[in-house]
């Protein structure tokens, strides 16, 4: 495969690559990751990046005071949507990609959705790059969210849903795309996030132990859908690279 410049905005220490640790370095020629984590300011351009890719974290999608790096990362997913630049936003960064667009993010009328839960992918994802080869399929997949996309980009394509949020994935033009949901979590990824704030799992009655064990039961299927969701990605990428 050809190697590829990607960029990479990591919010915080434990929203990172996760999974795709390995796989991200093996296709890269060189992987940039910014944010406040390694110090790196986020550039407000893709330019010179063939792909881009925007994490999660706990703050919303306009939190600027508390996370002024927000702003430059709107300002790249427009940029990077704009230049045709391959995007994958993963939960905070599917909020932002949207943001950015000018849709809208609340917060979910009927609650957190936190945990492992299935994702269906669109019968109508038939012909999308990504999630095509799963149309119609019930994904397994790690949430760990407050807030969700109630309003899309104008001309955003609805991928796949879940019970209790419709916009779990969805694309922007022909080569950015948002998911709800955490394909680069794993179980060790759920234990360090029940550790981050166990009073606020009492609160809403979720128990950190059957949280943890839901995701070790099914870590086989994730890994699975996660590692060919990325390599699918990196392929987009790279035939983008060579047409271009």
């Amino acid at each position: 495969m050809t190697k590829l410049r990607i960029l990479v905005v990591q919010h915080q220490a434990n929203a990172g690559l996760g999974v795709y640790q390995e796989q991200l370095r093996k296709a890269a020629s060189e992987l940039v990751i910014a944010g406040p984590v390694f110090e790196t300011a986020v550039p407000s351009s893709a330019a010179g990046f063939d792909a881009v890719i925007v994490l999660g974290g706990s703050m919303g999608p306009t939190d600027d005071e508390k996370a002024p790096w927000l702003v430059q990362t709107r300002e790249l997913l427009r940029d990077a949507v704009a230049g045709g630049v391959p995007t994958l936003g993963i939960c905070l960064g599917a909020q932002l990609l949207a943001t950015a667009l000018n849709g809208e993010v609340k917060t979910m009328p009927q609650g957190p959705e936190i945990g492992v839960c299935r994702v269906r992918v669109s019968d109508d994802a038939g012909a999308d790059p990504l999630f095509g080869n799963c149309a119609g399929a019930a994904l397994p997949a790690v949430q760990w969210h407050y807030l969700e996309v109630a309003k899309l980009p104008d001309g955003a394509v609805v991928l796949g849903g879940s019970e209790h949020c419709p916009h779990q994935i969805y694309r922007v033009g022909d080569a950015a795309w948002g998911t709800q949901f955490h394909p680069e979590a794993n179980a060790q990824t759920v234990v360090d996030w029940v550790k981050e704030d166990p009073a606020e799992l009492d609160r809403l009655k979720l128990n950190p132990e059957e949280l943890v064990s839901a995701a070790q039961r099914e870590e086989p299927a994730l890994a699975d859908e996660s590692q060919q969701l990325m390599e699918r990605f990196l392929g987009f990428a790279a035939a983008r690279r060579v047409a271009s």
